[in-house]
């Protein structure tokens, strides 16, 4: 059993660290890394056994990696043409086309090293390292994200955030946004059962193209729907997320130095969100409200290459490292 015991100690470091604060990207890594640990002492035990059932196991698992990697290319190639239809051609709707065709690239590079053998393929070749890398972090920043939306908000809090995102025709309410207050609202109605009287904080500055600030649609959106006006406060400053956070902050603090809140985005942006409010030390979690399926895959890459720039300096060394590591492989070919 000593072979499962990396396994176990990253678990518990990972629920320790949970406890002590959840909103931390290293989580997502640990989980990912206490997977690999298990996975890897399982493997062990099973080759180690010398069953003659482990070499028909092994290839098994090397061909369902091989399909799994065949379908999400196939998928991502049809989500990309399904957003490029539904959402136009901005460049941020259309993440998941270049995520397959990096896939298929990286396919094609390994499959050509491997047949030909020359020192320059290979050395190209480890080049397939960064996509194991950049695909381990990808798996840990989908798995802790859904593992952080199905977390509880036990405490009470004084406050409710609903992020802005953008106005159609620059003054209507779109359904996404319409998603963010209507769970909005259900966190309030929830806080309230327990005895509280939160406020909700509407945030969302205007924008270029838009006749009145998102927060301003926001609480009239609110208010048709039924919510008494008289506990909406509007943060019409912020022109980003960290900027929403700063400035709903901002106000919570002069109202309640010791305010607890619960901040509300759509799904998948609850995680990033998470860990931007840790970054300027807002004191609440996160919670998702329901995004269109269509619409999940690409967001989900758009979430992550923007944590991958947030993190950009470690991430930065670890590509250097298997780049540097690549070489070496090359030079040792070629002598």
């Amino acid at each position: 059993m000593l072979v499962y015991a990396p396994a176990a100690l990253l678990f518990l470091v990972l629920c320790v660290s949970v406890l002590r604060e959840r909103r931390k990207f290293s989580n997502a890594v640990v989980l990912g890394l206490a997977v690999l640990c298990a996975l890897a002492g399982l493997l062990y035990r099973l080759v180690d056994s010398g069953s003659a059932s482990a070499p028909v196991v092994m290839w098994s698992l090397l061909s369902l990696g091989a399909v799994a990697v065949l379908v999400l290319t196939c998928f991502l190639l049809l989500n990309g043409v399904r957003m490029l239809r539904k959402e136009g051609r901005s460049p941020s709707n259309l993440l998941s086309l270049p995520a397959a065709l990096a896939i298929l690239a990286v396919v094609a590079l390994l499959a050509t090293a491997a047949a030909l053998r020359t020192p320059v393929l290979i050395g190209a070749a480890a080049a397939g390292g960064l996509a194991l890398y950049f695909s381990f972090l990808f798996l840990c920043f989908v798995c802790y994200a859904f593992l952080y939306g199905r977390l509880r908000v036990r405490r009470k809090a004084d406050f409710v955030v609903v992020l802005g995102s953008g106005l159609v025709g620059g003054s209507t309410v779109p359904p996404l946004l319409a998603s963010r207050l209507k769970r909005g609202r259900e966190v309030h109605a929830q806080l309230s059962r327990r005895g509280g009287s939160p406020v909700l904080i509407t945030s969302g500055g205007r924008g270029p193209d838009e006749e009145l600030p998102e927060s301003h649609a926001m609480a009239d959106h609110l208010v048709a729907e039924g919510f008494p006006a008289h506990l909406i406060e509007r943060e019409d400053r912020s022109r980003n997320t960290e900027e929403n956070l700063r400035f709903s902050k901002a106000i919570m603090e002069a109202a309640n130095p010791d305010y607890r809140c619960v901040v509300v985005t759509n799904n998948y942006h609850a995680f990033r969100a998470a860990l931007t409010a840790r970054r300027v030390r807002m004191r609440g979690q996160v919670v998702g409200s329901p995004t269109a399926a269509y619409f999940w895959p690409t967001a989900t890459l758009r979430e992550f290459t923007a944590i991958l720039v947030d993190y950009r300096r470690s991430n930065a060394v670890m590509c250097v490292l298997i780049v540097l590591g690549g070489v070496a492989a090359w030079w040792a070919t070629w002598r």
